[in-house]
This record gives structure tokens, sequence and C-alpha cells, in this order.
């Protein structure tokens, strides 16, 4: 049977969760809307999602706290589009550096909305050219680390395991297939996303300090991913390739 992508919406006005349900609906997706994070989580025991709209500015957990929490979560992979009322450039980078895949305005179009819902859910089931898993699951070593790319998720020295979403790993699998190789942010957005996002300019930015934050490198003296000046990021370290048991 055809999978219908599950869509759920996390926004306390009732009028834009019944608008924007309806139109989703109309147009081929299988919709859920709750309220408040209560009924967030209340849902999610028992159900799964395909992607999750989250209204940043709610009463009780606002979004931007639901987002951190999802993304620490058993439901860390499933994508999030964020709706705001706010405009301004800051509280979209507080947006994605908590775990958003997008971000959209207020007042928004239902149209533009299923735009960004199709591509989020595109890029994040589309691995790049140079990702697809065809081999063996790996293990992919590096300084203290260990990238999993079966389970994706990394694994230090002492076996702790930290959780990655998927731009994240997509990210860092970019970085350790192209090791010492300077690259600048298009050339980030081509292998990570084919060129689809509709992000602003410093998106890959905050993607690289969410990888670093998850490598424990220092932005100021980085070990793993250093920072070109005028001209991109470079992974700096040897990679080490064996079979995953």
């Amino acid at each position: 049977m055809e999978h219908i992508d599950h869509i759920l919406i996390v926004d306390d006005d009732r009028e834009i969760r019944e608008l924007v349900s309806s139109y989703l609906k109309k147009n081929g997706l299988r919709v859920t809307a709750v309220a408040d994070g209560r009924q967030m989580r209340a849902f999610l025991d028992a159900n799964s999602v395909d992607l999750i709209i989250l209204d940043v500015m709610m009463p009780g957990d606002d979004g931007l706290v639901l987002s951190r929490e999802l993304r620490a979560g058993r439901h860390k992979a499933v994508p999030i589009v964020m709706l705001t009322a706010r405009t301004d450039e800051m509280d979209r980078i507080i947006g994605l550096e908590m775990g958003a895949d997008d971000y959209l305005a207020k007042p928004f179009s239902a149209r533009e909305l299923l735009a960004r819902i199709k591509a989020v859910l595109r890029r994040t089931r589309m691995l790049p050219p140079n990702l697809q898993v065809s081999e063996a699951g790996q293990l992919l070593s590096f300084g203290k680390w260990k990238l999993d790319t079966t389970a994706r998720h990394l694994v230090d020295s002492d076996g702790t395991v930290i959780a990655l979403s998927g731009a994240e790993y997509r990210l860092l699998r970019v970085f350790i297939d192209h090791p010492q190789r300077v690259l600048n942010r298009d050339q980030l957005l081509n292998l990570t996303q084919g060129r689809e996002a509709e992000l602003f300019d410093r998106s890959i930015d905050l993607l690289v300090s969410r990888v670093r934050q998850r490598l424990g490198d220092d932005a100021r003296e980085p070990t793993y991913i250093k920072t070109v000046r005028s001209e991109g990021y470079v992974f700096s370290m040897p990679i080490e390739i064996t079979e995953a048991r």
C-alpha cells in the first residue's frame, strides 16, 4: 500500500490548525492537529509522523522548547518546519539551532507551506549520490569518534552514543567523504541538499555549528572542521574505515 505522509501540526491558533489541515488533506497528506506541547507528547507517545509543523509562539512550552525536546528524544529524526509571527533573522537562527529544518513566518500562504513541506521531506529522504547506501554498515573513525553509518550516530572513545539529526548526519558524511578539501557553502548545499533548499545563506553555517557541538569542537580552535576564511570549511582529520559488526 502506498505510504501517505503524516503531518502533525502543533499550533494554539484553532483557525490556523483548521485552514492548514484542510489544505494539506486536499493535497493528499494525512494530517493531525493539536493545540500544545502536552497534546503533542500524548499523540507522539502512540503514533509516528513524517513531519512536524511547530508554532513558535505558544502558551506554556513554546516551539523552541518543544523542538529541543524532540531533537533529544526518540523522534529526533523527524523533520520540523517552524511557524512564527516574528520575522527577525535572530529568531530564525535560534529556531534552526534548536533543530528546525525550515522556518516560515506568519502570515504565510498554505501553498508555500505545502512546498516547504515537500522540499523538507525530499531533502530528508534524499542522500547525495556519494552517500547512497549500497555498502555494508561501516564505522568511520576519526580522532576520538566513530560514525556508525547504519545507526547514523556518533560513538566516542568511551562508548557514549551521540544522536544526530538527518541534516547533521548528511553534513558530517559529506565532510568525511571529502577530507582535506575546502568546501564552500554552495558546494555544501549541493552535496547535502541537492540545491533544493530555499533556506537563507547562514543555514549552512548554523548546521556546521551544530555538528561542531556534537563533536565537542571549539569553533575558535577547531580540531575537526576548520574554517577557511572567505572560502568555506575543511575537514582536517584522517579517516579510517572498518566494517560495522
